[in-house]
């Protein structure tokens, strides 16, 4: 059955990827974003559809939100500020939209009975020791006086609303936690690991690498994250829930680093950088982070399908066509 679904933040990494399916899907799919980040290059495949719509518009202005939802089935609320260096750089911003969006989003969603789902983040953990995090496990909030530590306070918040609304008032929602979602236009502005490594790679400039490198991430290709979410969005069994959508694989950023510099054929060093250097004292970082996908396994069957060596060439690929690293 096609589904009229609108995206916030639609024109991102992970939104343009999550439009180019739905519409392959046979959805009509309308996209909300205020291009901070996005950007219209990354719907270029999506604009050549008569199904797809564009509007440039901020999340956080209510009246528009809730002229969208009223025309849609289902929303996937994808809109927040992107990567840890902005929400360092701006906190008040980030906590401004991903309270004021959301609370927009998820109000509208309510009022129309779109099925939804809220894309939240491993952030949320905090700096819990415990590995592998289960979505069942106490979260741990880093102090306010932090500002990385907005994003994860500000989707907590999220996650409360969206359940919430979902037990009270009947939103058929579904919340997400996110770890590490990466390949294809992603781009190196907002600090993301994986394309700032392929970026320097080219140039043959030093990979700085944070800290000494040990601390551990589990990447995620977006075109998995994807499917899990049309999982979700397709199962009325997931109503109600949180999932961690990720892949528990999990790699040292040194390790990653090398990895980068191998496949590229790069000549490049690695210099390693201090995370006071790179963030402002003070910062705390996660040494671990890696998702118990059990749940969401039991849900829809999810199972990572590309390894990270796959994802890593398919990067470097990607870069060397169009060039995603502004």
């Amino acid at each position: 059955m096609s589904l009229r679904v609108l995206v916030t933040g639609g024109a991102g990494f992970i939104g343009s990827h999550l439009c180019d399916e739905m519409l392959e899907r046979g959805h009509f799919v309308t996209v909300l974003d205020d291009m901070a980040t996005g950007s219209r290059e990354n719907l270029e495949k999506a604009s050549t559809s008569r199904n797809f719509k564009l509007v440039v518009g901020d999340v956080c202005n209510a009246p528009l939100v809730d002229k969208l939802a009223r025309k849609s089935d289902a929303v996937v609320h994808l809109a927040a500020r992107c990567g840890l260096k902005l929400v360092i750089e701006s906190p008040l911003r980030t906590v401004d939209v991903n309270v004021r969006g959301t609370e927009a989003v998820m109000g509208a969603a309510t009022r129309y009975r779109c099925r939804t789902i809220l894309a939240s983040t491993s952030e949320v953990y905090g700096p819990a020791t415990k590995t592998p995090w289960a979505e069942d496990d106490l979260i741990t909030l880093g102090v306010p006086s932090k500002g990385r530590w907005a994003d994860a306070c500000s989707k907590a918040l999220d996650e409360f609303l969206a359940l919430a609304l979902a037990r009270e008032r009947g939103l058929p929602a579904t919340v997400v936690r996110l770890f590490n979602t990466v390949g294809p236009r992603q781009s190196a502005r907002c600090g993301m690991v994986l394309p700032r490594f392929v970026r320097q790679a080219f140039a043959d400039e030093p990979l700085t690498v944070y800290g000494d490198g040990t601390q551990t991430r589990s990447f995620c290709d977006v075109g998995d994250v994807v499917r899990a979410m049309l999982g979700i969005l397709e199962s009325d069994a997931t109503i109600g829930e949180i999932y961690n959508l990720g892949n528990p694989q999990e790699v040292r950023i040194l390790d990653l680093a090398r990895e980068v510099i191998r496949k590229a054929g790069s000549s490049s060093p690695i210099r390693f950088v201090s995370f006071d250097e790179a963030y402002g004292a003070g910062f705390e970082e996660i040494p671990r982070r890696v998702p118990d996908i059990s749940k969401l396994r039991e849900a829809i069957g999810f199972e990572p399908r590309a390894t990270l060596s796959e994802i890593v060439a398919s990067v470097i690929e990607s870069l060397r066509r169009h060039e995603y690293v502004a």
